[in-house]
């Protein structure tokens, strides 16, 4: 038992050396993540005292303003009959404005999402399915292209130029206010971004729930702050409008390099580089954060993932096109706050890298303790100096906690903010998972797989769900 008892000690003793290196890279990273953080939230204060950070209001039936000019809303779909059809109705209805045009886009081969498309169109004109060349599913972007191309037919055909293009995904639930909202907003930028609001579920509160913590706190702080110091603002794909004007500028860029239309079809994440692109020229982008004259945030709705395989597919494709994609096709460009938000922007990998090795450090803490408890072995602590840090980084964490808390209760209530400090270890999990599995991917994009649409399956739509509880039937 005493050689037994040896390779026993030797293998805490190697526990104990990798415990402490855990301690002091994870430590280091965190702080520096947490300095970053300080440092926007400082930003933000700094810009509320100022005024400059302010929720703005919008008077009183503004949707029913007219508008500037033709805006088309492009919509891109693949197996999405559950949805879509919802979608439609809901937003005819909110926005009865003649001057609408919906571009729906299918494949030929989903008959459902095409019936689907047809009966929630109703007959309305405003609506214009367009159907792919090719069988789906392509890209996004591809889609996306051939609706801005659809577009582009129907404005030589009727001579009228469209003054606005507006971005929406198939589940999404738009603000009666944010037609018009955009409408006024292009006067004076070429890209206007709303907030996106992710619908609580029920059914999911914490996978689907850790979705409403992180854009609470992004599009109430983040976006709010980069619009404010005159940074570039990425597009989200949902609730964004460009003028026709950059867009036509983009698919010009583009034509030259013998690439169609201004969506990047080789991009996973095609919105959030056109948003920098269009920031970054002409007259710039905005984030357009108000209310509407009943309270309400002018926001677009949806729901997210509510099981945890979908998710992570999702975080996936985000940190993919994100942090490898959009470093690799547009490199380090603009001011240096631009520089420094694209750092924020592209740390996916890294955070996801940090996280499990913070994890494993409290694992490796557990089972020290545990053979100390034993009497296997003495537990050897912290330097003082660690110890300290790690006090430092518990304070960060509470700090972060409250003001997640804060941001998320002021959408949502007491409770989902209260929630939002429970969730903070699913989100975490899922974007360590979601980190590896994107750092795989890019690797077999480097051997010449190409990108494809792994698309979110949506089976729920927040209009249906409103509907259903108004009626008292079970949701």
């Amino acid at each position: 038992m005493g050689e037994v008892d040896q390779l026993f000690q030797l293998l805490l003793a190697a526990l104990t050396s990798v415990r402490d290196e855990l301690a002091l890279f994870s430590i280091f990273w965190i702080i520096v993540g947490l300095v970053d953080e300080l440092v926007v939230d400082a930003c933000y204060f700094g810009l509320r005292l100022a005024g400059r950070a302010q929720t703005g209001r919008l008077p009183a039936r503004n949707a029913a303003l007219p508008l500037n000019g033709r805006a088309a809303v492009l919509v891109p779909t693949w197996q999405e009959a559950a949805v879509i059809g919802t979608t439609l109705r809901e937003a005819l209805r909110v926005w009865p404005h003649p001057d609408l045009r919906i571009y729906v886009g299918c494949y030929p081969n989903d008959g459902p999402t095409i019936a689907a498309v047809l009966a929630g169109a109703g007959g309305d004109s405003r609506v214009r399915l367009v159907i792919n060349d090719r069988p789906g599913p392509t890209t996004k972007a591809d889609c996306l292209n051939r609706l801005y191309a659809a577009l582009g037919e129907d404005e030589q055909r009727e001579g009228q130029v469209v003054r606005s293009v507006i971005l929406h995904d198939a589940e999404d639930m738009v603000h009666p206010d944010a037609l018009v909202a955009i409408d006024q907003a292009l006067d004076d930028v070429d890209f206007v971004q709303l907030p996106v609001l992710p619908e609580p579920n029920p059914a999911s509160p914490w996978i689907a729930g850790h979705y409403t913590d992180e854009f609470a706190e992004a599009h109430g702080k983040l976006l709010v702050v980069r619009t404010a110091l005159g940074g570039a603002i990425p597009a989200a794909g949902v609730g964004c409008g460009f003028s026709r004007v950059a867009l036509g500028e983009l698919a010009r860029q583009r034509g030259q390099a013998g690439e169609a239309g201004p969506f990047a079809a080789e991009c996973l994440t095609e919105d959030y580089e056109l948003g920098l692109r269009v920031s970054w020229q002409g007259r710039g982008g905005t984030f357009l954060r108000m209310r509407a004259s009943d309270g309400s945030l002018i926001a677009t709705r949806s729901y997210f993932p509510a099981e945890l395989v979908p998710a992570v597919r999702q975080k996936t494709r985000w940190i993919h096109g994100i942090a490898f994609q959009s470093w690799e096709r547009m490199g380090w460009q603009g001011r240096p706050f631009d520089i420094w938000m694209a750092l924020r922007d592209r740390r996916g990998p890294l955070t996801a890298l940090v996280l499990a090795c913070a994890y494993l450090l409290l694992l490796l803490e557990l089972v020290l303790h545990l053979a100390d408890w034993a009497g296997l072995v003495p537990l050897v602590p912290l330097v003082p100096a660690v110890r300290t840090l790690l006090l430092l980084t518990f304070a960060g964490l509470v700090w972060r906690m409250t003001l997640r808390c804060l941001f998320v209760w002021r959408e949502y209530g007491a409770a989902e903010g209260l929630r939002s400090v429970l969730r903070l270890p699913v989100g975490n999990v899922i974007a360590i998972m979601a980190g590896r599995r994107a750092a795989m991917a890019y690797l077999r994009s480097l051997r010449g797989e190409g990108p494809q649409w792994d698309k979110t399956q949506h089976l729920e739509h927040p209009a249906l769900r409103r509907s259903r509880t108004l009626a008292g039937a079970p949701t």
